[in-house]
């Protein structure tokens, strides 16, 4: 969609793109959802941990985890969990991870508020074929949204393009917030190891 290629040719017209950029934006703002970020620095994880350090997909789900089941369990809903398949090494570790979560809970995350929060012990993964609006919306918001988080936490100065700023703006509103104080970082956005 970016380079305008294939099947998204057409937004090689600047008229094309800006409808659509426009009504993407009003889309996603008028889209009810709350939305968490994870950015994890695989390369300082590893040089920090070397062999102990956890998989980062795992610490991903589990840094999701933490924040959905919070939200759910203090609104006293239920919900599921879905993720894009990535292969079947990876998927077998995620769906392992997921199900050891459930069972047995992680660090600030026990297992009875899992069991509480979540429909099922086990995680649901689709490919990017399935085209599931969720998994879309995420994937499409995930570069721009990590871009966003490592420029406000100051590991990048590079400027963001226009698009992804005003994507952002939409955005940002709907980043997870403490329920009390409002507040974003640790919340709505987790970056690991910290500096």
């Amino acid at each position: 969609m970016i380079n305008a290629r294939r099947e998204f040719k057409s937004l090689q017209d600047p008229a094309m793109r800006a409808t659509v950029d426009e009504n993407l934006l009003s889309v996603i703002e008028n889209a009810r959802f709350t939305a968490v970020a994870v950015v994890i620095d695989k390369y300082e994880l590893w040089r920090k941990l070397g062999d102990a350090a956890p998989h980062p997909y795992s610490l991903g789900l589990v840094y999701l985890l933490q924040r959905y089941v919070g939200f759910l369990n203090h609104v006293g809903r239920r919900g599921d969990v879905m993720a894009e398949a990535r292969g079947a090494t990876e998927d077998r570790l995620l769906g392992s991870e997921f199900s050891r979560l459930h069972t047995q809970g992680g660090q600030y995350l026990p297992a009875h508020a899992i069991q509480a929060a979540l429909t099922s012990n086990s995680l649901k993964l689709r490919q990017k074929s399935a085209n599931i609006s969720g998994l879309q919306l995420a994937d499409m918001l995930g570069h721009p949204v990590k871009q966003w988080v490592l420029r406000k936490k100051g590991y990048s100065t590079a400027p963001m393009p226009r698009f992804a700023e005003r994507l952002m703006e939409v955005v940002e509103p709907k980043l997870n917030r403490n329920l009390y104080q409002n507040r974003v970082d640790g919340y709505g956005y987790v970056v690991y190891p910290k500096k």
